[in-house]
């Protein structure tokens, strides 16, 4: 039985002993093991392994991309039936690396990354607004930026939670308005 390991770019390599797997990579033997490790990984992940070497020549022509999995149980059972091709006697050498799959050009912003509002701007006017003991419904925020309610949404999904890595609860007031405030 072949071991198999997982890089950063989701390229994955059959190796006959333990001792040559690289140091730093995920690595498993059986389909449990991918299970336990594809546990941690985003659905996004699953999907970009798996059209990684899905139609290519020394997987089959029968393995066809997708968009999505069912479930995550599903694609895990899916990618380890197709790199066990990667473990039979016969398959060509250029088998044991499956392809590297398409990444996007863009790169992610990190949160460390994420540049600090302007004195003035917009938003530091939200930032100023979330930062208050009661916080600050919608509608505060729309009159202070001009902004229409989608688009105050996705500011603070974003913007505050997702790039600069703030912690942005919801909550309903006594008056029955939807309001936000930075998490404690």
């Amino acid at each position: 039985m072949r071991l198999f390991a997982i890089d950063n770019d989701d390229t994955i390599t059959a190796f006959p002993a333990a001792e040559q797997m690289p140091e730093g990579q995920e690595h498993f033997a059986t389909e449990k093991e991918l299970a336990k490790l594809a546990a941690n990984w985003p659905a996004d992940r699953l999907v970009q392994v798996w059209n990684s070497f899905a139609g290519v020549a020394g997987f089959g022509g029968d393995l066809k991309p997708v968009k999505k999995f069912t479930d995550r149980k599903s694609a895990v059972a899916r990618i380890w039936k197709a790199i066990q091709k990667l473990d039979a006697p016969d398959a060509p050498q250029a088998a044991d690396v499956a392809p590297k799959g398409k990444r996007s050009r863009k790169a992610a912003t990190a949160k460390s990354e994420a540049a600090p509002a302007r004195e003035g701007s917009k938003k530091a006017k939200v930032l100023e607004l979330v930062r208050q003991p009661g916080g600050a419904t919608l509608k505060d925020i729309q009159e202070a930026t001009g902004w229409q309610a989608d688009s105050v949404r996705g500011f603070i999904s974003g913007s505050l939670t997702k790039k600069m890595g703030l912690k942005v609860e919801s909550f309903k007031r006594s008056d029955g308005d939807r309001a936000y405030r930075l998490g404690r």
